[in-house]
């Protein structure tokens, strides 16, 4: 006999980022109120799941994220390097979708130059070993029940696309992973057997 055991992937919720600045592991970035809201909806859409692993990235807005679900699954929280962001070159940089003068700076053009990797940060082959190692240990410690996992976007997207045997290099505006939105592994035994998602805290999201 095999057993079920579901690995969750939980995104962090809004981030208080006036600027519009790449924050990426930068210290110093809290959740907004809205995103402390989302935190606690996950918190009550969690708690009746059998979930007995809690781990989180160690940024400031992945254990805010995770604090709300922590008490309702009275579980502690562990931080894990392996699912902080990836690295950016254009941290602190104001990086809005609506910034094209950043985008058509001649001094940023060498960072473009391979989005396969990407050339701008963290290769996505290295997020796919990190957030794997991650999984598999979450899912060994928790066999048979569940586990959640607390990250960010890109390499919960990363992740994703890796498990589905999809190209990693995509249009960032395209990736399926918002703000407290859980990316559910499932497996048998140690085969993964499907890839779920959901938005519980959706009612809070904003155009």
């Amino acid at each position: 006999m095999t057993e079920t055991t579901v690995v969750h992937l939980l995104r962090h919720g809004e981030v208080y980022n006036p600027t519009g600045v790449l924050y990426g592991r930068l210290p110093g970035f809290h959740l907004s109120d809205n995103g402390r809201a989302m935190a606690d909806m996950v918190a009550k859409s969690i708690a009746s799941r059998d979930i007995v692993t809690l781990w989180s990235s160690p940024m400031e807005r992945a254990q805010e994220t995770a604090a709300p679900s922590a008490e309702a699954l009275k579980l502690p929280v562990v931080l894990d390097d392996r699912l902080t962001e990836a690295t950016n070159v254009f941290e602190g940089k104001p990086v809005a979708n609506d910034n094209r003068a950043f985008f058509r700076d001649p001094r940023n053009f060498w960072h473009f130059r391979d989005p396969r990797r990407p050339s701008w940060g963290e290769a996505y082959r290295d997020v796919v070993a990190r957030m794997k190692s991650v999984i598999d240990d979450a899912r060994a410690e928790s066999r048979g029940h569940e586990a959640l996992l607390v990250s960010h976007q890109l390499p919960i997207w990363i992740i994703r696309l890796a498990a589905e045997s999809k190209r990693l290099w995509h249009d960032p505006r395209r990736r399926q992973a918002s703000l407290c939105s859980l990316t559910s592994f499932t497996f048998d035994g140690d085969r993964l057997i499907s890839v779920g998602y959901s938005e519980p805290a959706a009612a809070l999201l904003k155009n």
